[in-house]
C-alpha cells in the first residue's frame, strides 16, 4: 500500500479546490450586479488565497485581493515585498492556522501574480473580531478565520478603503477548542 501526500499549500489540486470559494463569491455577488472591489483572506501557507485569487482574477481581474496574516508571523507579507520566500521562525501568535514559518514555490508564484498587498493585525484585533463574530453573528470563530475581518476594520479606519467600497472577507475556520476560545474571548491580549 502507498500513501500520497497532498500538501494543503503547494498542491495544485488543492489549492483548485480551494479556488471553488472565490468562483462561488463572485458567480453570487454578479447574479446580483454586485462588483466586488476588495476581497480580504487569511493567509497561513498561502494555499486558500491563492486558489481563491485565481478564481476572483478570472471572474473579476479589477478586484484587489488583501492577504491577512498575523502580525508575529508575517513571512508572506516579507516574501512578496523581497521578491522571494522568506523564512521565519514559528510565530508565536493565536492564529495556530496561520503558524506558517514559510510560502510554498507555487504559491508564493501565484500570491506575486495576484494579491494586491499583505497585511499584518495584531492577536488583539483577532480576538475583538472574535468576540464581534460571538456577539453580533453566532459564530464561533477561530483566531485565524477572523484575520480578513481585522484586516478590513484596519485598512477602513486608517482611511486606505474608501468609502462605500464593495468588500468581501472569507471567515475561514470554526476549528478551535471551546475551551480555548473562550478564554481568548474573556481574556485581554
Amino acid at each position: 500500500m502507498s500513501i500520497t501526500f497532498l500538501s494543503i499549500e503547494s498542491h495544485k489540486y488543492v489549492i483548485a479546490g480551494q479556488g471553488t470559494v472565490g468562483k462561488e463569491l463572485i458567480e453570487d455577488l454578479q447574479s446580483k450586479s454586485i462588483a466586488l472591489d476588495y476581497l480580504f483572506v487569511c493567509v497561513g501557507g498561502g494555499g486558500l488565497i491563492s486558489g481563491i485569487s485565481l478564481a476572483v482574477k478570472e471572474l473579476s481581474p479589477k478586484t484587489q485581493i488583501i492577504g491577512v496574516e498575523p502580525e508575529a508571523g508575517n513571512d508572506a507579507q516579507q516574501s512578496l515585498e523581497k521578491g522571494q520566500i522568506v523564512h521565519i521562525e514559528t510565530p508565536k501568535t493565536i492564529a495556530d492556522g496561520a503558524q506558517t514559518q514559510h510560502l510554498g514555490d507555487l504559491t508564493f508564484d501565484i500570491m506575486r501574480r495576484n494579491v494586491s498587498k499583505i497585511i499584518t493585525v495584531t492577536d488583539e484585533q483577532l480576538v475583538d473580531e472574535m468576540k464581534f463574530f460571538g456577539e453580533r453573528m453566532k459564530m464561533i470563530v477561530e483566531p485565524t478565520g477572523c484575520l480578513g475581518l481585522a484586516g478590513l476594520r484596519k485598512l477602513v479606519s486608517s482611511g486606505e478603503i474608501e468609502k462605500g467600497a464593495n468588500c468581501g472577507v472569507i471567515i475561514s475556520g470554526g476549528n478551535v477548542d471551546l475551551e480555548r476560545y473562550c478564554k481568548l474571548i474573556s481574556s485581554t491580549i
